[in-house]
């Protein structure tokens, strides 16, 4: 257990954050996102088709081995920022370390010559701009209060959602040398971490002192909970983690997808996934904040959940059935409008049932990344067996869209019903 220090007291009292602070939050959350989301959606499908091209099922592979290492590294990393001394507070070292490893990744993906090194090298990444992103979402849970919970979430959900897009763009300005496609959503994602870092305060925790020492085994059993101690935290763990293995099983082959629609190769699919993400900006915006916002001043989080569960359901079965690109357009733009509302809503809701929020939100907040994590690294890997389903040229992706669609509503569902101490 950890000593709760007066200022510690202060903080989770319920003193609302200032416009200037959460102005570099929000840009931090976006910045890390850029850097550590836009190889996910896109270079890493490019350089994999550079490395070995049509050997785009072993994406998959890479993908899910990042997070499965990320899955090891985000609850230690959690529970050492928890009891952390430092004139820099818990969080903020932990932020710079995971920066300076995510930028060291950068050269290996650039110039992995094989899909081996290639898997290697994202493993880097995903543990450093994990670590960074993870320091700054403990942040958040140590020091916003209920009344700002969801605007908060709504913004960052935001940068989220809009992140990857943004990075597309940018990739699609420059020529698809290697290097470039990966460095330049660094080299404008670093700064804005870095701006976070220096002025945002994060109260000296020299002065924490622990009942008991930290062990090895201590750590393992930190890992876990009692979801019979913390049940809404339990219910809500396994809605997202429902949730989040519905989105993981297209959210790596959304390039290729297009690509195998459209009837182009992968390497000329940059224009259309463009005009997707122009769109994506706008319905991600507008459902990240509207849902936000609107469940902080109503006090209610679930029915924006079941809501935004339906919206993606919806834009997925259409993308599922058609190849016209007009109507293809309108499924991903309610399926954007529909996720970035839940997580907005639901991240919000993570803070409204963390346990132990003043002394262990590292701890859980990274338990909670577990419901986000351990989906990421398993669905990419069963969704080439969804893709055969079917189909020799293991392309069926009607059947991917639809089982994603069905996944992500009965991921609310369960939150909706269960959660029943958050309204």
């Amino acid at each position: 257990m950890t000593e709760v220090l007066p200022e510690r007291q202060a903080q989770v009292s319920g003193t609302k954050l200032g416009a200037w602070t959460i102005v570099l939050l929000v840009a931090a959350s976006f910045g890390s996102a850029l850097a550590f989301m836009v190889p996910m959606v896109f270079t890493l499908a490019l350089r994999v088709d550079q490395i070995d091209p049509g050997n785009q099922a072993f994406l998959g592979v890479i993908i899910g081995s990042g997070s499965v290492v990320t899955l090891l590294a985000a609850p230690l990393t959690g529970i050492l920022s928890d009891r952390t001394r430092s004139s820099w507070g818990r969080r903020r070292p932990f932020t710079v370390v995971g920066m300076i490893v995510g930028l060291a990744s950068v050269p290996l993906m650039a110039f992995a010559p094989d899909l081996l090194t290639l898997t290697l090298s994202w493993a880097i990444a995903s543990v450093g701009w994990g670590t960074a992103m993870g320091s700054i979402g403990n942040y958040q849970a140590d020091r916003l209060p209920p009344s700002q919970r969801g605007m908060v979430a709504g913004l960052t959900g935001v940068m989220a959602q809009v992140a990857p897009i943004v990075g597309i763009l940018l990739v699609g300005l420059v020529p698809r040398d290697p290097l470039m496609v990966i460095l330049l959503p660094v080299l404008v994602g670093t700064p804005l971490v870095v701006l976070f870092v220096c002025f945002v305060h994060d109260e000296d925790s020299r002065g924490l002192v622990f009942d008991e020492r930290l062990t090895a085994w201590g750590v393992v059993k930190s890992f876990g909970f009692s979801p019979r101690e913390f049940p809404a935290f339990a219910w809500n763990w396994l809605g997202r983690f429902v949730f989040f293995g519905g989105i993981s099983l297209t959210t790596t082959y959304s390039t290729f997808f297009y690509a195998h629609r459209m009837g182009i190769p992968v390497q000329d699919i940059a224009p259309i996934i463009a005009v997707v993400s122009v769109l994506g900006i706008g319905s991600s915006t507008l459902g990240a904040l509207v849902g936000g916002s609107w469940s902080d001043r109503l006090g209610r989080r679930r029915p924006f959940i079941l809501g935004s569960s339906v919206v993606f359901a919806v834009g997925a079965a259409v993308m599922a059935v058609t190849e016209a690109l007009p109507v293809l357009l309108c499924g991903a733009a309610l399926s954007s409008l529909g996720v970035a509302m839940f997580l907005a809503v639901n991240q919000a809701m993570v803070l409204d049932v963390l346990p132990h929020r003043e002394t262990q939100a590292g701890r859980f907040m990274a338990i909670t990344a577990f419901s986000q994590k351990i989906p990421s690294a398993i669905a990419p890997m069963l969704a080439p067996f969804i893709l055969a389903i079917d189909s020799a040229s293991a392309t069926n992706y009607a059947a991917l869209y639809l089982i994603t669609g069905s996944l992500v509503v009965v991921g609310g569902i369960i939150v909706v019903t269960k959660v029943r101490s958050v309204r």
